[in-house]
């Protein structure tokens, strides 16, 4: 194993929510002047540059001479959608171990709200004629990301008797977090009738059970425990990481709602950190629907297949106040949605200690994940705090 030891140095976010009137390249060169200047360094000190484009799609490799970088070690575009983060740091991670780079930044923006437009109108489907197999699904009628994760969750429901009581529990604990967040898009406070209320997206999902639609990037570099010595901010190391392409979606007799790449890459990347579920003191799970998290807890192994709403209900559990430690910015449901980099960012703040108002106590091992497209890619981190380099 190499000794040189990947750390997490600089976190760069840009205004984020309804903000309009800057493209996306824009918001893509801001967060990694924000990153850089995060960790004390000049923009000319990143030699690797990796991009993660969203739903608009309107970043790309140009974005290294928009930031004026030259002479880059390793420059490229990495599209696994809402597991993208986590993949751009393990890749990042590899390069800083075996010498092949040195400072690395990882960015994400998107643009997907227009003034004047619905929300919904970004990931609703429709903005080209699907073909093979998608054809065949929008035939049925399902023709958006909402439709498919709302399937996914009414097998879970059929299967186990998951119910929308236990998805609303998730939506108002994560609601507590984000009202202790400056950063979240919804702070107002939301009861249990509030989630009932809310008019339906695409049952069993009400609007609270669905994330945020968000305009802005983020960016986070990645460096090694050595050159991090000399900057700005303490290092979060990168314990351990995995990825899972389960790759069997609308197949004959799959799992489909059932489990997930969690299953997989999650011991994978507790086993690499050298601990287990029980060290881990706060998860970012990725909640693009409330079902997400509920799953995620289960193939991460918080409780057993099947128990996700059970475990969700029990008293004293979720919140601020509650024994295990949730997403902690209000997540993507009431916080900020910027795909992979929403747990993500939430998790660096928290390992290096400086979440403010929602800084849990004890934050050693952070674990992170992140999930694409309808349940077809997976991405587990293991965070550190500075203590555990």
């Amino acid at each position: 194993m190499s000794a040189i030891r990947p750390v997490i140095a600089g976190l760069g976010m840009t205004e984020m929510g309804k903000v309009y009137g800057r493209t996306t390249r824009e918001f893509g060169t801001q967060a990694v002047q924000l990153a850089a200047a995060d960790a004390g360094i000049p923009v000319s000190a990143i030699d690797g540059l990796l991009i993660n484009a969203g739903a608009t799609n309107d970043i790309g490799l140009g974005l290294a001479q928009d930031l004026g970088l030259e002479d880059l070690s390793m420059l490229a575009e990495v599209q696994q959608y809402g597991s993208s983060a986590g993949a751009m740091i393990m890749y990042a991670a590899h390069a800083i171990e075996h010498g092949l780079a040195t400072t690395v930044a990882c960015v994400f923006a998107d643009t997907p709200l227009k003034e004047g437009v619905s929300a919904g109108a970004a990931y609703g489907g429709g903005r080209r004629a699907p073909q093979g197999w998608g054809g065949l699904s929008a035939v049925g009628g399902a023709g958006s990301t909402a439709v498919m994760y709302a399937l996914a969750a009414r097998r879970h429901m059929d299967r186990f008797g998951t119910t929308n009581e236990h998805f609303g529990r998730i939506a108002v604990a994560q609601r507590e977090w984000a009202a202790l967040n400056p950063l979240a898009q919804m702070q107002k406070p939301m009861s249990m009738e509030d989630y009932h209320s809310s008019r339906w997206i695409a049952e069993p999902f009400h609007l609270l059970d669905c994330c945020l639609v968000s305009n802005g990037g983020v960016a986070i570099i990645v460096t090694s425990a050595d050159r991090a010595t000399d900057m700005a901010q303490p290092p979060v190391p990168l314990l351990g990481y995995a990825q899972s392409h389960p790759g069997r979606s609308m197949r004959s007799d799959d799992d489909f709602g059932i489990s997930t790449g969690a299953v997989t890459a999650g011991p994978k990347a507790l086993a690499m950190a050298g601990v287990t579920l029980d060290d881990i003191d706060v998860a970012q799970l990725y909640d693009c629907f409330t079902f997400t998290v509920l799953v995620s807890l289960e193939d991460y192994g918080f409780c057993a297949k099947g128990e996700g709403g059970d475990f969700v209900s029990q008293e004293g559990l979720l919140g601020p106040n509650g024994r295990l430690k949730l997403n902690t910015g209000g997540g993507e449901l009431s916080g900020y949605y910027m795909w992979g980099m929403t747990p993500l960012t939430e998790g660096v703040m928290q390992a290096r200690g400086t979440a403010g108002e929602r800084q849990v106590e004890k934050f050693d091992h952070v674990l992170v994940s992140g999930n694409g497209g309808v349940l077809d890619h997976h991405a587990s981190l293991v965070l550190g705090s500075a203590a555990t380099l």
